[in-house]
């Protein structure tokens, strides 16, 4: 697929931090996505927002699409940014003093690599001893030779545990020359909507392309996840609510012990600073443990005579709290 300005596609500016970026591509994703949209053109505009973002949430290719353009896949690794940008401004000079000379000069405007690069100065140092057969030689001749295979996307749904430990998963995808199984490692840490990059499992080329899966995480009756922070329902006795306690608790990561505070209700959250979803690149997430009541369902004989004791000894009315 053409590059064009993935910055323009998502709407987002160059200095955009990756949850800006994250949030403006499912927006559009939203938006374009062909079984939503009938529009025509929302197909190609669905694949333009895909392109861009398996850019920008990628560091190493953010980087060089940042420092080379949208050539930047075609440039080797090894070329320097700044010789490029060096050799690029003495290309435009070069042009401007010899326009209407006619073409030549070692400059090139083959195969959209990079209209008036002086490809000798720029890859001269790398590819010296292999003269014009090599790489340099192939994009003066305007023969680039094979193509890369383009990026592929597909999902995969983890659980809040999975989500927090990480571990191994076997995915099958479905392609044109039939299904294809994967083992897939399931990064502990990983997040709603992050993108974990397969190399060269993508579109058929040469190279394959790469294949992006998205996490998406379950939904689950223990745990309410947001980004890497985690709540869970409390569940209390009432004398243990109102008393205080230190009851177990269960968490994506296991058993954890929680002080409550005596004179707790329904609804308070209590925190577990660092039980959340790990993060390898930072701190990681809150648990919150949400207070929740219980009362028995069929109380016995004893207990309905305690409550009745409570009721009357006490003055506390809730509906007036």
């Amino acid at each position: 697929m053409a590059v064009t300005d993935p910055y323009e596609v998502l709407g987002v500016s160059r200095d955009a931090e990756q949850d800006e970026i994250q949030r403006e591509y499912r927006k559009l994703a939203r938006q374009y996505h062909p079984d939503i949209n009938k529009d025509p053109d929302a197909e190609e505009r669905f694949k333009d927002v895909s392109e861009a973002y398996a850019i920008l949430s990628d560091p190493d290719q953010r980087r060089r699409y940042d420092a080379f353009g949208p050539d930047f896949r075609q440039v080797p690794e090894d070329v320097d940014p700044d010789m490029w940008a060096r050799s690029r401004s003495r290309a435009r000079a070069g042009a401007r003093a010899g326009a209407g000379a006619g073409p030549g000069a070692g400059y090139t405007t083959a195969g959209g690599f990079g209209e008036g690069i002086d490809f000798e100065d720029l890859f001269g140092g790398l590819f010296g001893a292999r003269g014009r057969g090599g790489p340099a030689g192939r994009a003066a001749s305007g023969a680039w030779g094979p193509v890369r295979g383009a990026d592929q996307e597909a999902e995969v749904q983890v659980s809040v545990e999975e989500a927090y430990r990480g571990g191994k998963r076997t995915v099958t995808l479905d392609r044109p020359d039939g299904p294809r199984r994967l083992e897939v490692t399931i990064p502990a840490g990983v997040t709603d909507g992050q993108r974990i990059r397969l190399a060269g499992q993508g579109g058929g080329g040469d190279p394959a392309g790469d294949l992006y899966l998205i996490a998406r995480i379950a939904p689950d009756p223990r745990y309410r996840v947001d980004g890497r922070d985690v709540t869970a329902d409390l569940p209390l006795a009432p004398w243990e609510a109102a008393l205080g306690a230190t009851v177990a608790f269960r968490t994506p990561g296991g058993e954890a012990k929680v002080k409550v505070p005596a004179g707790t209700s329904s609804g308070r959250r209590l925190r577990l600073r660092g039980r959340g979803l790990p993060n390898p690149r930072g701190d990681p997430g809150d648990l919150y443990a949400e207070a929740r009541i219980m009362v028995p369902s069929e109380p016995s004989e004893q207990e309905r005579r305690l409550f009745e004791q409570l009721a009357d000894a006490s003055s506390f009315d809730p509906r007036r709290a």
